[in-house]
């Protein structure tokens, strides 16, 4: 789900971005599209186990179509 066109499915590409402040910015695109949607609930708070497991997360819920923002 992202904040820009709702739903979108297919290969995707996902992007998540740290921030100083704790937070990371999930952008997601149609792979080898030049435009790029915000994730609905983004920016997400980087956890302990640090922004890696944060991404890992994310693309194993976009993979299984349930993520609803964690």
């Amino acid at each position: 789900m992202t904040d820009e066109v709702g739903v979108i499915t297919g290969d995707l590409t996902l992007t998540t971005t740290p921030r100083p402040d704790g937070y990371a910015t999930v952008r997601i695109q149609y792979t080898g599209a030049e435009e790029w949607y915000t994730l609905t609930d983004s920016p997400l708070p980087i956890p302990p186990a640090g922004p890696e497991s944060l991404h890992a997360g994310l693309v194993e819920a976009v993979r299984q179509g349930d993520f609803r923002g964690q």
